[in-house]
């Protein structure tokens, strides 16, 4: 008996599709090339969940949802990023681990991943043991699935926003650096907006990256929170999150080209003290660095805060740099004598939400 569970919900859909399956599938060794799909699928899995719920496995595809009536242009942004990018370094890393030359483990860089994201209204149902999300904007994801996408973009690698999930974003698709694209159905024509994974991958490869090590720190914190880095992480990089738990912080106002990373700038203000601080890396839900300026520039920090998940939520590391050295003596106590406190906060917040 099919029984429904509520009403519609509002809501962010993602299909994320193993582009390349069926041409790999049929050159390769079944059971190998079945070990590598389960393999892809889990690290596509763990990309997109948290802040995505996984609905159902659809062969060589993932198909989650976020049940939301607003969405952060940077956490979904950067979520499909990062899962691209997970994508791409995990059959590199099997490969250079694997002596194995069969076919299905020389072929697996021929595979290449692609996303569809809409905003739209869905019922979730249970048919026997099983729940499934139904209804015409579910059906619209899985029908841009098939597109003329890629002659656009020239590549496999891409994630195509619908229109709805800009308005969801409240962001201007052209300032994200996205494409416009009309997609014809028999239904009508649908405007996505397009980003080219494949750039985005390279750009990062070629990126520099500026963090604090542990060796040159002129101090390090460490300590544990109860939930996953990809929850944690808006908690420490949303300037209107980080007012709920941060004492003695009241007021942040967030410069953002394009959206939250590197180039981003925060006024933060701790009453007649204000800090300039500005993102100089961003590897979203693993970790950012930040230079931070207070006063009249006598003090400089570079800041790197990693994220690393553990059994039971997450390892927080805090290495800083404290230019010139000798002033930590006076911002270094202060600074370790809230952290508790503000980490006490932030963790009975997110234990009643």
């Amino acid at each position: 008996m099919t029984q429904l569970l509520r009403e519609a919900d509002q809501g962010c859909l993602v299909l994320a599709d193993i582009t390349g399956y069926t041409a790999y599938l049929q050159g390769s060794e079944l059971e190998h090339a079945q070990d590598v799909l389960t393999d892809l699928l889990e690290t596509i899995i763990n990309g997109i969940e948290p802040p995505f719920e996984l609905s159902k496995l659809e062969g060589d595809a993932a198909f989650a949802y976020l049940t939301t009536q607003s969405i952060s242009a940077s956490m979904l942004m950067d979520t499909i990023e990062a899962t691209y990018f997970s994508f791409r370094r995990r059959p590199r890393d099997v490969v250079h681990a694997t002596t194995c030359d069969c076919n299905a483990c020389v072929l697996i860089p021929s595979l290449d991943l692609k996303f569809v994201v809409h905003q739209g209204r869905y019922v979730v149902r249970r048919i026997g043991r099983t729940e499934e999300l139904t209804g015409s904007d579910v059906v619209l994801v899985h029908r841009l699935l098939k597109n003329s996408v890629r002659d656009v973009v020239g590549d496999d690698a891409y994630a195509a926003y619908t229109s709805a999930a800009i308005t969801a974003m409240d962001a201007e698709p052209t300032v994200l650096g996205l494409e416009r694209h009309t997609e014809s159905l028999d239904t009508g024509d649908v405007d996505v907006w397009l980003e080219n994974l494949e750039d985005r991958w390279q750009s990062a490869q070629q990126q520099h990256r500026r963090r604090v090590s542990d060796e040159e720190a002129t101090a390090i914190l460490t300590f544990d929170m109860p939930v996953s880095p990809r929850e944690l992480w808006p908690w420490l990089t949303d300037p209107s999150l980080r007012l709920r738990w941060q004492g003695g912080l009241t007021s942040i106002s967030e410069t953002v080209e394009t959206r939250r990373g590197v180039g981003t700038v925060n006024h933060c203000a701790h009453g007649d003290n204000v800090i300039l601080q500005t993102v100089v890396d961003w590897q979203p839900f693993s970790s950012f660095t930040t230079t931070d300026i207070a006063g009249d520039g006598d003090v400089n920090l570079m800041v790197t805060t990693t994220l690393t998940a553990t059994d039971t939520g997450s390892r927080v590391g805090v290495s800083a740099i404290c230019d010139p050295p000798e002033a930590w003596a006076f911002v270094g106590p202060q600074i370790e004598a809230e952290a508790p406190e503000h980490r006490a906060r932030l963790i009975k917040i997110l234990e009643e939400s």
